[in-house]
């Protein structure tokens, strides 16, 4: 298992996933696995006494960074077990969300699937297609027991855990290390307030330069939710409230976002420039500080490499001017506490579990995807649920991402984000209307209480 992952960090392993093990080679060699032995992996779960083919679905495709890691992974597990794997993977987006549930509601669902464990996820847990971690303890009571159940979601429907997570995501404050010495100010860490990022973008601003590098009338996304955030705590931010009287955290924070504008800590151009432009206002050095996802990463460093698509044209110089830290904190929230989660997670179905042959090899191959070695190299620097993670080796990650990986060492928690149930036309007054409520043209409480009116119409 250490040689195969040091495999994967390093790319080495170049092969095609579908089927494995059970498609010709270019030579027209068969390559079928003829091990009928039980076989053990690296959970200690048992496989099936004799090969099969499971149906595994997962957004580990196309451009997805761990799309390859998937690939070499299915690899080992088909050459460990002798089993194969049958994978329709695909880009994860509606169309591919549309036709998961469609495949449950039709029974034409995989074995195992990667997917997402919110409320995308409630017909099929409604309709009992998939097993709860509990009912596989019953038989594997070492199942996912490496994670930290604390850490793995509560379904919507009945509060029961189904997905075994592997990686999440985290948002956080990238910062710009050459404005930030220009203008005087150090990079901020765990303590870091409100107040004290005030008074930084002051000085960044009387430096010439831009504190805040954020495009209010396209993505205040990221603005917004910390902004709520900044009035609420970790328990409670992930709670629509029921009416604009138990609001006032949602108004404040609307109204924070509209005193950094009127204070002149965002672009000139905030309200009609594109994400994109403000990006690339932090990446040229014109702008100090940027809240984004940690996706956000490889957007940087493709930004650091001569050519974007080729990780060897990175120039390590220019990546040494980035850096990642905690977003300012306030009132009962502290910097360390941040908006992430493991939003994503393997499910065995019941159609796999109630198969006598399937059952155990379904049992091994989430182990086997969700082991304390394999979790890493997917997870990288971003989150996991992972007790006791082992120790990477640096030397296979760019600065920016061991930044990333020390930053998370600090977090005091995660908390998903609560935009992400306030979804549809009810953000409009408040996200499409943030220019409008940033020069007082719309007042904040009513955008908020329009927008509270909408959500709950809808429920």
């Amino acid at each position: 298992m250490k040689r195969f992952i040091a495999a994967m960090l390093a790319g080495t392993m170049i092969f095609s996933l579908a089927a494995c093990g059970s498609q010709p080679s270019d030579g027209g060699v068969e390559t079928t696995g003829t091990k009928t032995e039980s076989t053990t992996s690296s959970e200690g779960t048992t496989a099936t006494a004799k090969p099969v083919e499971l149906n595994v679905t997962t957004t580990f495709a196309g451009e997805d960074g761990n799309a390859q890691n998937f690939k070499n992974a299915v690899k080992a597990w088909c050459d460990e077990t002798g089993n194969t794997v049958a994978d329709t993977s695909a880009t994860s987006d509606e169309t591919f969300k549309t036709r998961v549930i469609t495949d449950f509601e039709t029974g034409s669902e995989p074995d195992v699937l990667f997917f997402f464990n919110g409320a995308d996820a409630n017909s099929f847990i409604e309709a009992d297609k998939v097993v709860s971690i509990d009912e596989i303890r019953a038989e594997y009571p070492d199942y996912a027991s490496n994670m930290n159940d604390d850490l793995i979601t509560d379904s919507l429907v009945d509060g029961k855990k189904y997905a075994v997570p592997v990686n999440g995501f985290w948002e956080a404050m990238f910062v710009n290390k050459e404005v930030l010495d220009a203008a005087g100010v150090e990079v901020p860490g765990a303590d870091y307030t409100m107040d004290m990022f005030k008074e930084d973008c002051q000085k960044i601003k009387d430096a010439g330069y831009t504190p805040i590098a954020a495009a209010l009338g396209n993505i205040p996304h990221y603005w917004w939710e910390y902004a709520i955030f900044n009035h609420d705590t970790p328990e409670n931010h992930v709670q629509v409230p029921a009416g604009i009287e138990d609001a006032a955290s949602w108004v404040d924070g609307m109204l924070d976002i509209k005193e950094l504008y009127e204070l002149g800590y965002f672009p000139d151009n905030t309200l009609s420039a594109t994400d994109d432009e403000t990006f690339a206002m932090f990446v040229d050095s014109k702008a100090a500080f940027l809240i984004d996802g940690s996706w956000k990463v490889g957007g940087i460093v493709s930004a650091c490499q001569s050519d974007p698509e080729d990780a060897s044209t990175l120039d390590a110089d220019k990546l040494a001017n980035f850096t990642v830290t905690y977003v300012p904190g306030n009132g009962d929230r502290k910097a360390t506490d941040l908006i992430g989660g493991l939003s994503m997670g393997y499910y065995i179905t019941r159609k796999a579990w109630e198969d006598p042959d399937k059952r155990a090899a379904a049992v091994d191959f989430v182990s086997y995807m969700t082991s304390d070695e394999l979790v890493p190299v997917f997870a990288q620097h971003t989150a996991s649920a992972l007790k006791n993670a082992p120790a990477v080796d640096e030397s296979q990650f760019n600065a920016l991402q061991i930044e990333a990986m020390d930053m998370m060492s600090g977090v005091t928690s995660l908390t998903g984000a609560v935009q992400d149930i306030f979804m549809g036309d009810c953000r409009v007054t408040t996200f499409d209307g943030m220019p409008e409520i940033v020069t007082g043209k719309l007042d904040a409480a009513e955008a908020v209480e329009e927008g509270l009116k909408l959500y709950h119409a809808q429920q």
